[in-house]
């Protein structure tokens, strides 16, 4: 009996995304699983207060480039910790927050209290705590020119204070740390990371008692709140906050989104309420004109300037390229040399200049699935 054996072919398997795994990686590190309020999650008052209370987050948000700015962060860290002897990743915490800071350089006389093998290899002159901030390129220019925002701030004054008052949290992997009590803190720095292009930027500023006692009360205001709804929204909204637009609350903040209709309008819930908002666009207005018209002028003076470095600012032109258009000539060509039809399609502007020329309105129709932008025009009211 003749055996046939045959192989069976199967296909290579496809390389798979790592991004279904990223969040669900994502979603059991610690910091993702804590229950009690974060340093990390006092951007928004309102949106603490939903965490505070538990309450399951309305919306999920794209979340690669914070993942991404998770993994950066880590190698950056790993590195100080290897190469330097930075106390990383390490949590404080009292009754009401719980926070990690990213890193500790300890002052010579406190390392000194530490075991040999704990003690940094270059203890810096005074204790400085510091936080780590990945940028895209798009905020970069804030970050040069402002530096750290008031919740990022806020942020690290009450990991500072934590430390400064609880010292480092008495848990598995940092007793060692923890026995040194209270650490005094005189520094807070800030290591901005453009993950665009591996540019950093350094702002450090003194610590100040006075800071950190009101980023403690702000998180006491948040505690002492019955519900979320009685904490004030920080920032603007969907549409004009990029914070808010990828909450995790913000349908549970703002409602559901309603087809040509901005969140905010909600805010509006009678007359005195629109004759204020308008009040506040014309006075924004005025405010802004004067601006606009010293804008231009400088605008004006600097046509020509090459560009460079000049003070404070860098000068940088974009533009003033050859525009792109179809070139319909070529796509005939390449249609005929495939043997394919060339579509005659009847040319619309000519026919609207004939029928001009003649006297004959042009026919028009409703496009109900394109609408003109919505303008608002708003004048003074000639009261009798």
């Amino acid at each position: 009996m003749e055996i046939i054996v045959t192989t069976l072919a199967i296909a290579p398997e496809r390389p798979v995304s790592l991004w279904p795994a990223a969040p669900a990686a994502d979603a059991r590190r610690p910091r993702s699983q804590q229950t009690k309020l974060g340093a990390s999650d006092t951007v928004c008052a309102r949106r603490a207060g939903y965490l505070l209370h538990g309450r399951t987050p309305t919306d999920g948000g794209e979340k690669r480039k914070a993942i991404l700015g998770t993994w950066l962060h880590a190698g950056i860290l790993d590195a100080a910790r290897e190469e330097y002897g930075w106390i990383i990743e390490r949590r404080v915490e009292d009754e009401s927050v719980r926070g990690h800071i990213d890193a500790v350089q300890l002052d010579s006389t406190t390392a000194s209290r530490l075991p040999k093998r704990l003690r940094p290899a270059l203890p810096a002159q005074e204790t400085t705590v510091e936080d780590v901030k990945t940028k895209s390129t798009y905020q970069w220019d804030n970050v040069l020119r402002y530096g750290a925002s008031e919740a990022e701030l806020r942020q690290v004054y009450l990991y500072a204070d934590l430390l400064a008052s609880e010292g480092f949290a008495s848990v598995k992997g940092q007793r060692q740390l923890a026995r040194l009590g209270p650490v005094p803190v005189a520094r807070i720095r800030f290591r901005f990371i453009n993950r665009d292009n591996g540019e950093d930027h350094v702002q450090e500023i003194a610590y100040e008692a006075e800071r950190a006692r009101r980023a403690r009360w702000w998180v006491q205001q948040v505690r002492a709140a019955s519900t979320p709804e009685e904490l004030p929204r920080t920032f603007q909204g969907p549409g004009i906050s990029a914070i808010c637009d990828h909450c995790p609350f913000r349908t549970a903040c703002w409602g559901p989104l309603v087809a040509g209709r901005s969140p905010q309008s909600q805010l509006i819930h009678d007359d005195a309420d629109r004759a204020k908002a308008l009040a506040e666009y014309v006075e924004a207005g005025e405010q802004m004109k004067p601006l606009k018209e010293r804008q231009k002028l400088a605008r004006a003076k600097l046509d020509g300037s090459e560009p460079g470095a000049y003070g404070d600012n860098v000068l940088k032109w974009s533009g003033g390229n050859p525009t792109k258009a179809d070139d319909v000539e070529a796509m005939v060509a390449l249609y005929r040399r495939a043997g394919l039809e060339v579509p005659m399609a009847p040319d619309t502007a000519a026919m609207k200049a004939m029928l001009k020329d003649v006297g004959i309105p042009v026919p028009t129709r409703l496009d109900h699935d394109r609408l003109t932008t919505v303008s608002i025009n708003v004048t003074a009211n000639k009261k009798p």
